[in-house]
């Protein structure tokens, strides 16, 4: 009778135990994945439509700003390829929307920077009171359509700087001329609208 109690006893001890590292466990916080996010955050959703396929007259919505598409450059390096689509807001300055289509959906709304004396090569560059690091350099082949300004067809050279808070900074130079600097932020694939088209009358 004795070794019973003593079993029981120690049966609802171990029950408690267990008990016990279930609650603590249940009420510790989920910790946090690599960029800040945890691992119970929702995916981003990707864009209506799809970004990879806008043609000339295509609207789109960024944030809170519309663009309109007035040309695209399909870029092909090796195995890599990645779209380019020039946009206009109506104020002259030029805008551009990457598209890399890779493991994820990366979009990069780039705004050029004409006046920037600034040149590639050099590990790190500052620019607009911002560091960027050197990411990668490469050379592609390229076609272009409507409003681009540029040959049907040609190669172009490129080197890409990042900075924190998904800055971006590229340097881009088609055929033989000289180098286009822009300045670029990461857009969270819900950050784009792609637009209806309006009703034919």
């Amino acid at each position: 009778m004795g070794r019973s109690v003593t079993y029981l006893v120690v049966a609802l001890v171990v029950l408690a135990a267990v008990v016990i590292v279930i609650v603590v466990r249940a009420r510790r916080p989920v910790p946090a994945r690599p960029g800040g996010r945890s691992s119970d955050a929702r995916p981003a959703e990707p864009p209506r439509g799809d970004p990879l396929r806008l043609g000339l007259g295509d609207r789109v919505r960024i944030r809170n700003r519309e663009y309109a598409v007035s040309g695209t450059i399909r870029l092909v390096e090796g195995d890599w390829s990645w779209v380019q689509h020039l946009l206009d807001d109506d104020t002259g300055t030029r805008y551009r929307l990457s598209v890399e289509d890779g493991p994820e959906l990366e979009l990069v709304l780039w705004t050029a920077e004409p006046g920037a004396s600034v040149t590639p090569g050099a590990p790190t560059i500052d620019l607009g009171r911002r560091r960027y690091t050197w990411a990668e350099t490469g050379q592609a082949r390229y076609t272009a359509t409507e409003e681009t300004g540029l040959p049907s067809a040609g190669t172009m050279r490129y080197h890409d700087y990042q900075s924190g808070g998904g800055a971006r900074l590229s340097f881009e130079a088609y055929g033989e001329e000289g180098w286009r600097v822009a300045r670029g932020n990461l857009l969270d694939p819900a950050d784009l609208t792609i637009l209806p088209k309006p009703a034919e009358r």
